[in-house]
């Protein structure tokens, strides 16, 4: 049984639908890469997933268990089970990067700060930020504080890892460090549901590219298959446009 399983999710905001019926199942160690228009549903579906959007209907299971949105129990359990990071890195401005990381897993989880301490200080070595642990989010870079962020999510130990278009605020010449973490997570076998526009990037890494376009799944398949053979007329049009990058 796979360890997400998404069947016919509806979601609304502001009266509008923005999640018309997705179903999608993530297997233990997928890096599943969701591609896409701008407004197709991508960024929802990461939201719903986390409880921040209350979906209107269809079901969400984890290993097995249905997760019942109403129920804050279930909310709260879920997200001890999954993390987001988002483009924005919204890291505490008065504390430094290792506090930043250390925060939740003391505040929340009441984890013993000293244990908490050095996960904080091998994650941010993970994460190529050992010689700045102690610098404030205001003298770090943008890359650096995404690094940060993901560090922080990292230390709340996700079974399932939500990336937000974690790229996207950033200068390009700062993507690069940020996309190598990600590369790395993968290569360990974090389990992670990767929305961007890198398209580089989620052919290289993904195991499975997932296009949403009007609120739902219009194709799915392979990174090598669906970049050079789409079967929809709308994945052909999407990949079509893309620009790849050349060395």
């Amino acid at each position: 049984m796979p360890d997400l399983a998404i069947a016919d999710l509806h979601a609304a905001y502001a009266g509008r639908t923005v999640l018309g019926g997705v179903s999608l199942n993530v297997a233990s160690g997928d890096v599943v890469g969701m591609i896409g228009p701008s407004g197709s549903g991508k960024s929802t579906l990461l939201r719903v997933l986390v409880g921040l959007l209350p979906p209107v209907s269809g079901l969400v299971t984890l290993d097995g268990a249905t997760v019942d949105y109403r129920r804050k129990a279930d909310v709260r359990a879920l997200r001890d089970r999954l993390a987001i990071v988002f483009q924005q890195y919204n890291l505490f401005q008065n504390m430094t990067a290792l506090e930043n990381v250390m925060v939740a897993p003391v505040r929340i989880r009441g984890r013993p700060r000293t244990e908490v301490r050095a996960e904080a200080i091998d994650l941010l070595s993970r994460v190529g930020l050992s010689e700045r642990m102690n610098a404030y989010p205001d003298q770090l870079s943008g890359g650096q504080q995404q690094r940060v962020a993901i560090a922080r999510a990292l230390a709340l130990k996700p079974e399932i890892l939500l990336l937000d278009e974690v790229t996207s605020a950033l200068d390009p010449e700062l993507v690069g460090d940020v996309l190598d973490v990600i590369r790395g997570l993968a290569a360990a076998g974090m389990t992670m549901l990767i929305v961007s526009h890198e398209m580089s990037f989620i052919r290289d890494v993904a195991s499975r590219v997932v296009m949403m376009a009007d609120g739902s799944i219009v194709e799915e398949g392979r990174p090598a298959e669906f970049f050079r053979e789409p079967q929809t007329e709308r994945a052909r049009a999407f990949v079509g446009r893309i620009r790849w990058h050349r060395d």
